[in-house]
């Protein structure tokens, strides 16, 4: 068997057969970029807060769910990002060579998802959500700038996380009053 036909070596691992040839992990990249958001050269992170809220208001206006399905469907999105977001992150920060690389924005993700989990399907409401996640995710109030010293994809996610938090509880308070 020659070189040219020789196959590579079967490999029971799921992260080598999910690379692509220029060694990185695809599904991390997919995930950790959010689906190449992440690659945009101005204000990554406010590309992909404005993607997520997009996408969850478009998602509600099509589906029209009531508030608390709306409520536990937009908070498990937000729980699922963070999840799939840890690993991915900590593969994409392995890979790229860089500590919290900005292209990472999976974490942005999260965070706004949660945000707009006690949002009325307005604009207005969407706007308010990512306005109050945007403020609290530069702002990094404590203890959100402790948890970003977290190692890996744990401290990539888990400030945003907490900025979705903060932008979540703001948002109650405006909701009770508006």
């Amino acid at each position: 068997m020659t070189a040219a036909t020789a196959k590579p070596p079967a490999s029971t691992s799921p992260v080598s057969t999910a690379k692509v040839r220029w060694g990185r992990t695809t599904w991390a990249w997919l995930a950790g970029t959010f689906f190449g958001i992440g690659l945009l050269p101005a204000g990554p992170g406010t590309w992909a807060s404005l993607a997520a809220t997009a996408l969850w208001f478009f998602a509600a206006r099509a589906t029209h769910p009531s508030t608390s399905v709306l409520v536990a469907a937009t908070l498990t999105a937000g729980v699922l990002a963070t999840l799939i977001g840890i690993p991915a992150a900590s593969i994409v920060e392995r890979e790229s060579g860089r500590e919290d690389p900005g292209h990472v924005v999976i974490d942005e993700v999260a965070g706004q998802w949660i945000a707009l989990a006690a949002s009325p399907v307005e604009i207005r409401h969407a706007l308010l959500a990512f306005a109050f996640f945007r403020l609290f995710d530069i702002t990094k109030p404590a203890p959100a700038r402790q948890l970003e010293r977290l190692h890996g994809g744990l401290g990539i996610m888990m400030d945003d996380v907490a900025a979705g938090i903060y932008a979540l509880l703001a948002c109650l308070i405006v909701h009770h009053w508006w």
